[in-house]
């Protein structure tokens, strides 16, 4: 980027303005500055003038563009945004970890003296921050081959704000095993894996959050503290003792005021934190107290170097927010003072506005605006004007970038393109080459020549070009109408599975025994058989009949998942019960899997349109998708491909989240059908879904020749009857529509490709007449619920279907807090969302006082429009309010959950939810992803209500809305619960039924046999070898205490199938947990042991005494000269019994425990290296 930011040095004025800034000169105006310009001088001064900038806007948005556009220029390493504080002054529960995080990364960053720009906006330079010294003071080193108390660390860790855990699931947290200690910092891309030998650090590695596994190994690392505000324990205890101080005080003066329910309120609230602070205990609200804790406090300004510079962008607006931000914290604190909420100190979280803009403007200082205008606050000491021009936009039309590109070429200008992507730039270059404009890709080294075009991968927000020195830069958005982001640096794979959390069983959880039926699982017990220790997994059944399962038969055991907290029944012992269930379920999933077979011969036979393969306008309405897609949008996109260009008619079903792009995979479909002059029917279930889609098929078609209408009845009689009868002439190219679309007066030209959004909120009567529009056009159906791989897996061959499951890069992670509902809260919450001319969500979910609720709302927030949605409203009614809502024609929608599925309002971006306690997280996770779709920075409430007595289970589920919002952990669990709601969605309600009486894991493997049995397959039956050794072979406590961790592991050594499997589980369970004890070592040679016998055809390996039988099953093919070869390699160590089915005995020779099972293991390795080589001696 030099190249680029070499050529600033041409400007004149900037020459003058950067002598100025050498020669020591200070608060320095330039204006005619704006949009991506401003990136471009700022980065030049980075490079000349200054090794540290702090760049100061007026709002997040600003910071959050100027930075991108930094990032551009100087890499992203150089460039970071401070944003403001999320701490709220109310008593918050947990909240979301993003913000600090990247508030301490530039904290760190500037602690190391690193080199970099920092963009705030104005809001963030006022909280008040500890000083560096602090932050040093609670920063650990850890080195390898260093001494390090691990015993310290983990009081030190606990001291720096970080929370322990069983498993690491999230940032913040850290896992204590044995000698092995993980961490995971706020400031780090992935978590760290110490082992201790004694008290010296052995090694240190990175490891993946996904499958827990090391990746790569690292000399040292830092790791500081996972809050801003972190105190020891002496700290605390003084600065409760100042609290208690400032309580008596304040009461004193409530109490004259006659306000003594405000002083029981206040009192109650700061004495629950002084008891916390005595303790040396964490708690969210305590950056409140900051000033009781550290008598000197700092701002971010005191962590840069000395001879760091200021900038500051377009001074009248920040002068503007100042006024907006002293007001706002002003009114808040004083409301909160009045009510008892707070005490005086606890206003003292911020610096004053006009402090900060003094402070400033103490160090080198300069101002960039876009009109020369001063300000008596911002006197400026020097004036520079600079003559930029911003580019018009090109709307991605490539005549128009060529006449501007051959005009500028004529005048000797450099000219330099964006592509945004590589692979857009070799498109482009091809374009303008074809054109017969010669361009060239960039290269680093080398100098812009005028009369040059030079095409960059890259994005800007805004192009412009400075006719002084003939230099032009074209963004990508200008050259092809919308932006498109690189890709970040690929993230390492996953080597091993991913551990699921579902899988999780914790005793009192109900489990389905493959054999007995539903039992409740009672945890794993230790028992004794002949002097040898084994686990168990312990059932109860009806009447306290108890099972013991051993751990090697771990997958005839699955979790019971209930429907909807239904009352569990339990098995009896060897009653008839469950095998009635089993065989209903058994023979519905057979007649689901002979219809479907049906189906899809039936589909295979008819011949429908092979469509044309892809023309270069497709290549160019691939192009203009904004983003970078995501690996299995492309996935989708290809299969949808091959389907419509095949001569069978497609029928595929795509799941994936909302906002996940299963809308783009759809247009690249209707585009493709509409190439091949076919007409293209998107149905919708309700009218604002319409609309919506209606929008974006419109924005995204615009370039092209392609005519988009929407029918529903919001169209007056006289439109729809204009729209029918172009349909009928094939003068409309894409027709969006709700089920107006099934009626008979509708008729098309040539319809060749359907698309199904949400098929499964269409009533039985509008199926049968989608069935009946299907016959020989190929239909692509969406769907928003997820559905679970495994069901996928056992449908394949008989439903296509395609799955998203990567979340877009480049959302701004939803702020979340779990809060006291608090009207002042909601209050701010709402004033706060509109003052950005946004909209919010309020989720109240009770039908009953809905109304009231809003009523109340309305007396709380006069100046916000509200309306309500809830379910039972008439369907009429409440699209009009959805799209009322949609239009912005109020502020605040009141509703129920019913907006869980639906609707894409990319301007609502606060959600407020009352009593979250009462909701589940599959719930609470779909209402989330409602806010934070589009650039803007969302904020989620969850608000509880503070009761005397929380029951167990809102306590239960408020800890665990907790660690989803702070660790984005229990997202498993989330996902989980909607998958099942999925399953029944794609297998309708019967089979549901059938799926919940079994248990959802083994209605799969019924349905999977099922479909293979059907489609003729041999299922051949598994081959699982029985060990019967005295050996001891367990899992202690001591190696694994956690039971569900430990559970899965057991489940994993039970599922091993090959001796590969076996070496890399041996080395996960290394390295996720230290040095194996022998016992356990025994268990995964067991494992292998049994995976080699498998391998062989021996149905059994037991001991009795002194000799090892190991008895081949019938279905083993033995020549007689394998046995005879057996004989003469291993003729003193072993015996053969029989023919036909022969037993090999082995003679134990005193062997025990790991001994023995390597002289099995090296055994039975001698036979398959026999069997292998033709067994010929």
């Amino acid at each position: 980027m030099d190249q680029l930011l070499k050529t600033a040095e041409e400007i004149l004025e900037y020459r003058k303005l950067l002598e100025d800034i050498k020669r020591g000169k200070s608060n320095l105006l330039a204006y005619g500055v704006s949009d991506s310009q401003r990136a471009y001088l700022i980065a030049a001064l980075k490079r000349q003038a200054a090794q540290q900038l702090l760049v100061v806007t007026a709002d997040s948005l600003e910071a959050k563009k100027l930075s991108e556009d930094l990032s551009f220029f100087l890499g992203p390493g150089e460039v970071a945004v401070f944003p403001a504080s999320s701490v709220l002054p109310y008593e918050t529960a947990a909240r979301s970890l993003e913000f600090t995080a990247q508030r301490l990364q530039v904290m760190e960053s500037l602690l190391l003296k690193k080199p970099m720009v920092v963009v705030a906006p104005l809001q963030a330079l006022l909280s008040k921050i500890v000083a560096p010294e602090i932050v040093k003071k609670f920063t650990l080193e850890f080195q390898v081959g260093e001494r390090v108390p691990l015993g310290d660390t983990i009081s030190k860790l606990s001291a720096m704000g970080y929370e322990r855990v069983e498993m690491i699931e999230g940032r913040g947290q850290f896992a204590v095993r044995g000698g092995i200690l993980d961490i995971y910092p706020l400031s780090s891309e992935y978590p760290y894996r110490m082992e201790f030998f004694d008290d010296e650090v052995d090694s240190i590695r990175q490891f993946l959050l996904e499958d827990q596994r090391s990746i790569d190994k690292l000399d040292k690392i830092l790791v500081g503290p996972a809050r801003e505000v972190v105190y020891d324990e002496e700290t605390a205890k003084a600065a409760a003792l100042a609290i208690a101080e400032e309580l008596k005080e304040r009461q004193a003066v409530l109490r004259s005021l006659g306000n003594e329910e405000l002083v029981e309120h206040l009192t109650e609230k700061v004495e629950a934190h002084i008891e916390k602070l005595s303790s040396g205990l964490f708690f969210d609200a305590a950056e409140l107290y900051i000033s009781k804790f550290y008598p000197k406090l700092c701002t971010i300004m005191d962590y840069f170097e000395n001879r760091f510079m200021t900038v500051l962008v377009e001074p009248g607006r920040i002068k503007e927010a100042q006024k907006n931000v002293a007001f706002e914290i002003e009114e808040t604190y004083k409301g909160l003072l009045e009510t008892g909420e707070i005490l005086p100190s606890q206003a003292g979280i911020y610096y004053s506005p006009f402090e900060i803009l003094e402070s400033l403007k103490n160090h080198k200082t300069v101002y960039f605006s876009m009109l020369p205008k001063t300000y008596p606050e911002f006197e400026p000491s020097g004036l520079y004007s600079f003559q930029f021009r911003s580019n018009a936009p090109l709307y991605g039309k490539l005549d128009l970038l060529l006449e501007e590109v051959t005009r500028l070429k004529r005048r000797m200008y450099k000219v330099v393109l964006l592509s945004g992507t590589l692979e857009r730039g070799r498109n482009l270059l091809r374009s303008l080459r074809e054109k017969g404009i010669e361009a060239s890709l960039y290269k680093e080294e080398g100098i812009l020549q005028p009369g040059q075009v030079m095409i960059m991968p890259g994005t800007l927000e805004r192009g412009f070009e400075s006719p002084t020195i003939n230099f032009a830069i074209f963004s990508d958005t200008e050259i092809f109408g919308r932006p498109k982001k690189q890709q970040l640096r690929p993230k390492p794979k996953a080597k091993g599975r991913k551990i699921t959390d579902y899988q999780e069983l914790k005793v009192g959880d109900y489990v389905v025994h493959v054999s007995h039926g539903i039992g409740k699982y009672l945890g794993v017990e230790s028992l004794e058989v002949g002097g040898h220790i084994k686990d168990y997994f312990a059932l109860m059944y009806a009447g306290g009949d108890k099972l013991y399962v051993p751990t090697n038969q771990v997958d005839l055991i699955q979790k019971y998942v209930a429907p909807d907290d239904a009352p569990v029944k339990l098995h009896k012992l060897g009653g008839n019960e469950w095998n009635k269930a089993k065989s209903k379920a058994k023979a519905s999933v057979k007649e689901m899997a002979e219809e479907l077979i049906k189906l899809y011969a039936e589909r295979e036979a008819k011949r429908g349109f092979a469509f044309s393969p892809d023309t270069p306008w497709q290549e160019e309405f691939r192009d203009m998708f904004p983003y970078e897609e995501t690996p299995d949008q492309l996935a989708a996109i290809e299969e949808v491909r091959k389907d419509m260009e095949s001569p069978r008619p497609m029928d595929r079903l795509l799941c994936g989240d909302v906002g996940y792009g299963k809308t783009e995979v759809a247009m690249r479909a209707a585009f493709k059908a509409v190439m091949d002059n076919k007409q293209v029917a998107v149905l919708v279930p309700t009218t604002v879904l319409a609309e919506q889609h209606f929008h974006t098929f419109c924005e995204r078609f615009k370039p092209f020749p392609v005519n988009v209408e929407s029918i529903s009845r919001f169209k007056t009689p006289v439109q729809q009857k204009s729209i029918l009868t172009r349909l009928k002439t094939g003068e409309i190219d894409i027709i969006i529509g709700t089920h107006r679309l099934l009626q008979k007066d509708v008729k098309f030209k040539d319809l060749g490709l359907l698309i199904v959004d949400e098929e499964q909120r269409f009533g039985v009567s509008h199926k049968e007449k989608i069935k009946q529009l299907k016959t020989n056009v190929d239909v692509l159906t969406l769907t928003a619920t997820p559905i679970p791989r495994t069901l996928h897996m056992a449908m394949s061959g008989i439903r296509d279907i395609s799955i998203i499951e990567t979340p877009p890069e480049d959302r701004f992670p939803i702020q979340t807090y779990v809060v006291e509902y608090n009207e002042s809260l909601i209050r701010d919450a709402i004033v706060r969302e509109l003052s950005r001319g946004g909209q919010v969500y309020y989720v109240h979910n009770r039908v009953q006082t809905i109304h009231e609720e809003a009523q109340k709302l309305k007396v709380l927030v006069p100046e916000a429009r509200f309306a309500v949605a809830h379910g039972q409203m008439h369907e009429n009614e409440l699209e009009e309010v959805m799209l009322g809502f949609y239009a912005h024609e109020f502020d605040v929608l009141v509703c129920t959950t019913i907006i869980e599925t639906g609707l894409d309002i990319p301007n609502a971006n606060t959600l407020i939810v009352t009593s979250a306690d009462r909701m589940g997280l599959a719930q609470l996770y779909q209402l989330r992803g409602r806010v934070g779709r589009s650039n803007r920075q969302a904020f989620a409430y969850l608000t509880y209500k503070k009761d005397k007595v929380l029951s167990e289970a809102a306590e239960k589920r408020l800890s665990a809305i907790r660690e989803f919002t702070e660790f984005g952990s229990g997202l498993k669990i989330a996902l989980k619960d909607l998958e099942i709601r999925g399953a029944g969605n794609i297998l309708g309600r019967e089979q549901h039924g059938h799926m919940m009486a079994v248990g959802y894991d083994l209605y799969t493997k019924l349905l999977e046999a099922a479909v293979k049995e059907l489609k003729g397959e041999k299922q051949e039956e598994q081959l699982r070898p029985v060990l019967e050794l005295d050996i001891s072979a367990y899992i202690s406590d001591e190696y694994i205490s956690n039971a569900a961790i430990k559970m899965d592991i057991y489940r994993r050594i039970a599922a091993v199938e090959s001796v590969e499997e076996a070496d890399d589980l041996e080395d996960e369970v290394e390295d996720r947990f230290g040095d194996i004890p022998e016992p356990t070592r025994n268990l995964i040679m067991i494992s292998r042991i049994r995976a080699l016998a498998a391998g062989l055809g021996i149905e059994s390996i037991i001991q009795k005494g002194d000799i090892v039988n190991m008895k081949f099953h019938k279905s083993s093919k033995l020549s007689p000269e394998l046995l005879v070869a057996i004989n003469l390699v291993l003729n003193r160590q072993v015996n053969i019994i029989g023919a036909s089915t022969p037993t090999i005995a082995v003679k134990t020779r005193g062997n025990k425990g790991t001994k023995l099972l390597l002289r099995i293991q090296k055994i039975l390795e001698e036979i398959r290296a026999l069997q292998e080589s033709g067994a010929v001696v």
